[in-house]
């Protein structure tokens, strides 16, 4: 087997704000073909009307995805600030009222609305995927067995959504929630081998069920389009600096776990009704409650669990050349993620004088801000 090259691509998806009212706002008329113009095809829209999605190029170290993400976050900005909009990096915007927005009439889209009916009218979401180069696909399908012990690490430090509808929902992950109603989504199953993985996804794709895998939704699969492994679980980062350390994260745990393989040892293998629950209480509280270490059978503080991962993957990290990305891990876990930052917004906002209203458009004004802040 050849050493893998993991190389990551990053994709986020956006959500476009007026400037003004701080409400989502429909892409104006020929907004994608200018940044298209820009970008060429790393940018397409999304399902809802508000939405924007970027993908980076393949990239080999974490400065180069730094480099991208600032082209693509930039080029979109600067457009939407030509039509009186902002751009936010959030995985549900405050206050926003999901039976308001339309999805974007195109013909993939237009598939999704019929075949899910209700349940994709709910989709006002947006999450980030993070690619891993792994070319062999044995060692997908082995890394697809492993990797989601980590999954929920990821999404507590990526939480993003404590609001919907302008209510604290009181999940730091409310995206989560809304994306679980759809099919095919969770964890992935517990696969022994590749073909076992391409079995199981033939039988809907002969049933006519599925086009192809592109339709499976698990917070970990194997890319339909590309040589990778697609981590899909995180929500997505207002600040560019934290999404390149989750990036940086999930490429050195995957290289972790093929160092491990090919030392002949591999990650203890947990049921998924154990990641499981880690992946409630990652949805539920953020960084602000432990995870359970299954193999000290405690639930362990979350800083804790992460300056051990740190330290887990010392030896990847230097091999990858991020090691000043992965130090940010600890600030994270230490300080929050974006959800106790949004709330700490609203709360301040409160404390000044403002009503419910004003302390969603002051999540807003917090978001927009640190979307702009490492441009």
């Amino acid at each position: 087997m050849e050493r893998p090259e993991f190389t990551i691509g990053i994709e986020e998806e956006y959500l476009l704000v007026d400037r003004d009212s701080r409400a989502l706002a429909v892409a104006p008329p020929g907004f994608i073909e200018e940044c298209a113009a820009i970008l060429q095809d790393q940018v397409s829209p999304e399902f809802k009307q508000c939405q924007v999605e970027v993908g980076s190029r393949v990239c080999r170290t974490a400065a180069d995805a730094r480099d991208e993400l600032r082209r693509l976050r930039s080029a979109v900005s600067a457009q939407a600030a030509r039509h009186g909009l902002v751009p936010i990096a959030a995985s549900c915007h405050p206050f926003a009222d999901w039976k308001e927005h339309h999805h974007t009439p195109k013909e993939r889209y237009d598939g999704l609305e019929r075949a899910l009916a209700g349940v994709a009218r709910r989709l006002l979401i947006c999450g980030c995927h993070v690619h891993v180069g792994i070319g062999d696909d044995a060692l997908r399908a082995d890394l697809l067995q492993q990797m989601p012990y980590f999954l929920p690490h990821l999404l507590a430090l990526s939480t993003s959504s404590p609001f919907w509808q302008g209510e604290d929902t009181g999940l730091a992950s409310y995206r989560i929630s809304v994306f679980d109603n759809l099919p095919r989504t969770g964890l992935p199953p517990e696969y022994q081998s590749w073909g076992e993985y391409q079995r199981s996804i033939g039988v809907l794709i002969d049933l006519g069920i599925i086009e192809d895998s592109s339709k499976i939704w698990w917070d970990l699969r194997p890319s339909h389009s590309y040589p990778t492994l697609e981590t899909r679980i995180m929500d997505v980062s207002p600040r560019l600096e934290d999404a390149i350390t989750l990036a940086s994260l999930t490429q050195s745990i995957m290289r972790m776990l093929w160092r491990l393989r090919v030392r002949n040892q591999r990650w203890r293998s947990y049921g998924r009704f154990l990641v499981g629950e880690n992946r409630w209480r990652a949805q539920r509280y953020g960084t602000t409650e432990g995870l359970i270490d299954f193999g000290r059978n405690a639930i362990v503080p979350f800083p804790e669990l992460m300056a051990e991962l740190v330290e887990l993957i010392e030896e990847d990290t230097e091999a990858l050349q991020c090691r000043a990305e992965i130090e940010r891990v600890l600030s994270i876990a230490a300080s929050g993620s974006s959800a106790e930052r949004q709330r700490a917004a609203a709360a301040r906002a409160v404390a000044s004088g403002a009503d419910l209203d004003g302390a969603m458009a002051a999540v807003v004004d917090h978001l927009v801000e640190e979307f702009h802040q490492d441009l």
